[in-house]
């Protein structure tokens, strides 16, 4: 393992863990659920990861003005309906870094029962398996309309569109390009800034 490596909290073996189980969890750190199986998140993000959410957050904020869909940040728990629909027995519940909803009927005072329409996760070392492989197949799956995957290290965004139920690669953006949403039309922001600490 690792130097730093977050590990999985002691589960029983072979349960499939769902929403209602989630709710009852009693760990002494944050945790995500995915396909039933639990996952510890890093401890609390390093400064760098910080900033950058809150750059992206303070560009994106003002769009969201007069406007129908609404800019949250974590922790909000997202629970999404990839296997078994009925109510209580989600078997997925994940607390992305930044997500706009346009579908405000799937938010409730609890989180949000439904997927986004955009999720942006900013990868950190110990977390960089899960939200490239795990999470990016679970947001596909869902029916995730974009998803935006920020590389620190490499100060980079790549941006996923889901077409014909599928993520295709729409580009990868440096500090001197300008993205632009696909599902959320209109939402524009530079990338340079958002890696300014």
């Amino acid at each position: 393992m690792e130097d730093g490596e977050v590990k999985d909290p002691p589960i029983t073996y072979g349960k499939i863990y769902t929403y209602s189980d989630y709710l009852k969890f009693e760990f002494d750190h944050m945790v995500e659920l995915i396909r039933g199986r639990i996952y510890k998140m890093t401890p609390a993000p390093n400064l760098r990861h910080q900033t950058i959410s809150s750059n992206l957050f303070i560009q994106m904020a003002p769009y969201f003005h007069d406007r129908s869909c609404r800019l949250l940040s974590a922790p909000i728990d997202v629970v999404l309906p990839i296997e078994n629909r009925n109510n209580g027995n989600e078997h997925t519940v994940v607390q992305p870094d930044l997500c706009i909803f346009c579908d405000l009927s799937i938010l409730k005072e609890s989180g949000a029962f439904g997927p986004p329409t955009l999720v942006i996760e900013i990868l950190s070392p110990h977390t960089k398996k899960k939200d490239l492989q795990l999470k990016y197949d679970i947001y596909e799956e869902a029916s995730v309309q974009e998803y935006w995957i920020v590389m620190p290290k490499e100060e980079l965004i790549e941006q996923f569109v889901l077409v014909d139920s599928k993520y295709i690669r729409k580009g990868t953006f440096t500090a001197a390009d300008r993205i632009e949403s696909v599902a959320v039309v209109g939402l524009q922001i530079d990338i340079a800034p958002i890696f300014e600490m």
